[in-house]
């Protein structure tokens, strides 16, 4: 379902580009867990932002479902984002004019396929449904990053990418949303890929693969 190949990338520094992908191949079923790990500075962050469409590689291509989507332009990339590819951020990334309810409904709403009771069974499962008409500023840390994780399977999406999707919950609390994501990724049939410094939320993955310098080692 999702194909990375030859995927490099760099940024302008004082004495030139650095490189921060160099040469990344992956692939990705449908219904497949993946955990990319790796040091602090490793490109995982990047190697995310790229295969959400949300930067564009020097070189090599990213494909989805056949599609590659480097090779769209702008409008048609976040067409693609809203209605195949789910991200969780790590900073949230809620709108603080919407409601917790709002934020969740929020992207399946652009893609034009929400549901109300796929949200509700959303907000129930993921412990929000006392808080549907908070502001994200009323919200604990915890309770957006469930936003965050509501937000992005209310549209069904083909894959969801997730940086860091229980960074801000406890152990305990992050082993149960990371139970109930995994189960709600299963039900829709949707790929997922994680990045993560967890060994423990690694380990419940179906694959795990270490980017070190901008390369990828199973």
């Amino acid at each position: 379902m999702l194909r990375v190949e030859g995927v490099t990338k760099s940024y302008p520094g004082a004495d030139g580009p650095v490189p921060v992908l160099r040469g990344i191949d992956l692939a990705l079923d449908a219904g497949e867990t993946l955990a990319l790990t790796g040091e602090s500075g490793s490109g995982k962050s990047t190697l995310l932002h790229v295969i959400g469409g949300l930067d564009t590689p020097d070189a090599g291509r990213v494909v989805l479902d056949d599609v590659e989507i480097g090779a769209l332009d702008d409008h048609r990339r976040a067409r693609l984002r809203r209605e195949r590819i789910g991200v969780i951020f790590q900073q949230f990334n809620l709108v603080p004019s919407l409601d917790a309810a709002a934020n969740v409904a929020f992207q399946a709403r652009l893609a034009g396929r929400c549901d109300p009771d796929w949200n509700a069974e959303l907000a129930r499962r993921l412990g929000l449904e006392a808080h549907l008409r908070k502001y994200p500023e009323q919200l604990s840390g915890g309770q957006q990053q469930r936003v965050a994780i509501g937000r992005a399977l209310a549209a069904r999406p083909r894959l969801v990418l997730a940086d860091e999707p229980t960074g801000n919950l406890d152990e305990e609390s992050g082993a149960a949303v990371l139970t109930l994501m995994l189960e709600l990724v299963t039900e829709t049939g949707a790929a997922l890929l994680t990045v993560t410094h967890s060994r423990a939320l690694a380990e419940r993955m179906g694959r795990r693969v270490h980017l070190s310098r901008g390369v990828v080692s199973a």
